[in-house]
């Protein structure tokens, strides 16, 4: 029996387009978004946020994904180019990158919904049964073949994926009602009362942004909103609440197949819940096992030597502890604790660095002290230099979160604009 239903989402997901929606700037990770869209930004230590959505359609079997591209693009059209052209194009297999175009008019990309509507010239000649529609900009492990199937199993027009949320962090969500068979009769977009579910008052439903619709339904209801003056062209905002009295919207809540709770998703959209994202999978078992060979994380990596620890003196020594270090990385007489350090990070003697997120290619200089900090990539700390452990200090040369974590940037140091890569 599982081996039948395994072929029969295998059909579905063969019949699937997805569209990962990746033009957003991601403006409240402050200075880490100047010079690349939220996707492009690096995450884990090797990877990179639209690695994530990438990868569930690799392991769900859908292999025909598009990239919707739009604010400076440049370093994620270089990663997908150089890490997921892999796919076989005579086997109509492909992850293409479909930059905003001004396709239907002089206009760039006005919502999600808009986004969609401008290519489906291309979609149309792709002739999907399904398209499935991703954000980009999340962290999160999920088979979409489940969902598919749950979609076709429930007769649905469309279908949204949610998650229960407690009621402040509603407010940033689509936050939805559905009834005992799980269909959506209500949909408000970032309310600022939040309904809370029947049996949580405490909890909401929320959006996360995935859906997967009929392909000839999309093609009408976004031709329709097209034609609106009053919309503004999102799915949230418009297209979910203009469809959910006349046609069948269904819920279909994210969990995990194993324990039927819900499962690991992060949006890491603030320096305070990037940071902390990340030093989460320093623990012993964290809620999303980047070690998962049964659902890998795939990604573009260049190929360079492993970590490196020099020194080995009382008051000199090269050592990481309760850290995770990738490669080309040296730690030379010096002290890593609880961090984490992206590739061709290179510490000099006598520094030391704690509950830091330190991103690729970042030289940190002899003696130097960093806590609570986020350097972004190709930052030189200069020698001596103290960062996390005055906060007046801080702010006046970098971004301090209301959480006190400390944002370097390479501008901020004073050193050339880092157009990130």
């Amino acid at each position: 029996m599982k081996h039948q239903s395994q072929r029969f989402v295998s059909r579905l997901t063969r019949d699937t387009l997805a569209l990962i929606l990746a033009g957003g700037r991601g403006s409240r990770l402050r200075d880490l978004t100047n010079w690349r869209a939220k996707p492009a930004v690096p995450f884990g230590g090797k990877f990179r946020i639209i690695d994530f959505p990438l990868s569930n359609c690799i392991n769900s079997g859908i292999r025909r994904v598009a990239v919707l591209t739009q604010y400076k693009a440049h370093s994620l059209i270089q990663h997908v180019q150089k890490g997921w052209g892999f796919l076989r194009g005579e086997f109509h297999e492909f992850v293409e990158i479909w930059p905003a175009q001004q396709r239907i008019d002089t206009s760039w990309y006005e919502g999600t919904a808009d986004a969609v509507y401008q290519n489906l010239d291309i979609i149309r000649e792709h002739d999907p049964e399904y398209i499935l529609i991703l954000a980009g900009d999340h962290i999160y492990k999920m088979d979409y073949g489940e969902m598919i199937a749950h979609h076709v199993e429930t007769n649905a027009d469309m279908t949204v994926a949610c998650l229960e949320v407690d009621l402040e962090s509603a407010k940033a969500f689509g936050v939805m009602s559905v009834d005992e068979m799980g269909r959506v009769y209500e949909f408000a977009e970032k309310p600022d009362q939040p309904q809370p579910m029947p049996d949580r008052s405490d909890r909401a439903l929320a959006s996360m942004g995935v859906y997967v619709f009929n392909t000839h339904f999309l093609y009408e209801q976004l031709t329709k909103d097209a034609d609106s003056s009053n919309s503004q062209h999102d799915f949230g905002k418009d297209i979910i609440p203009g469809i959910i009295e006349k046609y069948r919207v269904m819920a279909f809540p994210y969990r995990d197949t194993q324990t039927g709770t819900q499962a690991y998703w992060r949006d890491v959209g603030t320096i305070d819940s990037y940071w902390a994202a990340n030093l989460e999978l320093i623990g012993i078992t964290p809620e999303l096992n980047l070690y998962d060979q049964e659902w890998p994380i795939w990604t573009y990596q260049e190929q360079l030597p492993p970590a490196k620890f020099v020194f080995d003196e009382e008051e000199r020594r090269g050592m990481a502890v309760d850290s995770m270090v990738s490669g080309g990385c040296i730690i030379s007489g010096s002290t890593v604790r609880h961090s984490l350090l992206y590739s061709n990070v290179t510490v000099n003697s006598f520094a030391n660095i704690e509950d830091s997120v330190i991103l690729p290619d970042v030289d940190v200089g002899r003696g130097a002290r960093l806590k609570n900090v986020v350097v972004d990539q190709g930052c030189m700390i200069p020698k001596g230099m103290v960062i996390g452990e005055d906060p007046e200090e801080d702010a006046r040369r970098f971004h301090v979160s209301s959480s006190g974590i400390v944002l370097v940037t390479a501008e901020m140091l004073g050193e050339r604009l880092n157009y990130a890569r």
